[in-house]
């Protein structure tokens, strides 16, 4: 498939890093995707209203304008799924980011591999490619062995059913519906907890500790959920 295919979905890249915009062109195209390029927020912003991208890459350290300020205005009319490009060690900002309206983030510098697999995840969960991981009550990983009925509210390990308290349950159910997804402490605690308890981290580590000693072959070697240093959890995409 060739890059000016106009049924492959096209996926913007905003990055001030020539080599780097060259580099995910290359490897996207290679794997069906259309790019436009944009090296500013400007241009980017120009990109984002006149196509109708797929996912947007985006780098938080634009010459022009700060990423985050992008993803907020355009959280204000569009839902494409938001990937940034992050350099690493700045946790803070990627927070912010997530709390914005992004919806996974890659830290620099980044496999390729780790960021198709991201990408894939996120036009799932959007329908930009069909099949969903949530097309259906019942989620499955790991060839079967774990799964939860979300109509009966029930988890399965290895054809054994885990017995959860209420918010274990529900702690697990929103991390597995945004599967592959990185979630903030605060949205995970705004979401099971409420919003009065979006500082008590400590609930997240205990109920988390408890989840993966439950659901995981091994809770030291965790592989469903997954510790984003600094940010949050993400429960492992299906299909990495």
């Amino acid at each position: 498939m060739t890059e000016l295919e106009p049924t492959a979905p096209l996926i913007v890249v905003i990055d001030d890093e020539t080599a780097i915009r060259r580099f995910l062109k290359a490897s996207l195209c290679n794997e069906g995707y259309r790019v436009k390029e944009a090296e500013t927020a400007r241009e980017g912003q120009r990109l984002l209203l006149q196509e109708t991208p797929a996912a947007v890459l985006l780098d938080l350290g634009l010459p022009d304008r700060d990423g985050q300020e992008l993803i907020t205005e355009f959280r204000g009319w569009s839902n494409v799924p938001i990937i940034v490009l992050s350099a690493r060690d700045q946790e803070r900002e990627k927070v912010a980011a997530l709390d914005a309206g992004a919806d996974d983030y890659v830290s620099k510098p980044f496999h390729m591999g780790e960021l198709l697999a991201r990408l894939r995840a996120a036009l799932r969960r959007t329908g930009g490619v069909s099949g969903g991981p949530l097309s259906h009550p019942r989620f499955s990983c790991e060839n079967g062995q774990f799964q939860i009925d979300f109509s009966a509210r029930r988890v399965f390990r290895a054809g054994q059913e885990v017995h959860l308290t209420k918010l274990e349950y529900e702690l697990l159910a929103v991390m597995v519906k945004n599967a592959g997804k990185v979630l903030t402490h605060q949205y995970l605690l705004k979401s099971v907890w409420g919003p009065l308890n979006i500082q008590e981290t400590h609930y997240l580590r205990v109920f988390v500790a408890t989840l993966r000693k439950k659901i995981e072959t091994d809770a030291s070697r965790p592989k469903l959920i997954l510790t984003e240093q600094g940010v949050g959890y993400r429960f492992a995409d299906p299909d990495e």
